[in-house]
């Protein structure tokens, strides 16, 4: 349940934006791409990656179980580095492309690093518990819609 929660964050920030919902951090004047933008920073990359924190700290044995691994400290790791992450991404509703653009490559490098071991997870073992293939909607759909909400909103900053 709580994977589908997750994807349903980025479709819900979709959605939000798409219907022209004023996001947290919003200026008066902000295009489509920037009103994107600030909903996957005020949910999927914010709030859902400080829950991925609490999830892989306080319940620990309950999340690897849910990934199909055996809990040990790389979740402790990974929850600590969620922290950070989600507190820059609700910093960072409230600024501009150039926060944007910071969080976009470390959000993308984790993310997608994460993506990479879960395939090769479901390829070389067949883990295809949810935790393990079902996030691969946010693991891989977070990154995506953060880049092309800046390159194709025309955000990112020149030298």
């Amino acid at each position: 349940m709580g994977v589908l929660i997750t994807a349903l964050t980025l479709v819900l920030a979709w959605v939000l934006a798409l219907l022209g919902v004023t996001p947290l951090g919003a200026q008066p004047g902000d295009d489509f791409a920037e009103t994107a933008m600030r909903w996957m920073l005020s949910l999927p990359a914010g709030p859902m990656i400080l829950v991925s924190g609490v999830m892989h700290t306080f319940f620990a044995k309950k999340t690897a179980a849910m990934i199909g691994w055996q809990t040990n400290g790389f979740q402790y790791e990974i929850g600590f580095a969620s922290y950070g992450m989600g507190l820059a991404g609700l910093w960072a509703t409230g600024q501009g492309p150039q926060a944007w653009v910071a969080l976009s490559i470390v959000l993308s490098v984790f993310l997608l690093g994460a993506a990479a071991n879960h395939i090769k997870e479901m390829i070389k073992d067949g883990n295809f518990h949810p935790g393990n293939s079902v996030i691969l909607v946010y693991d891989i759909g977070l990154p995506l819609s953060m880049w092309g909400l800046l390159i194709f909103g025309g955000m990112l900053p020149t030298a």
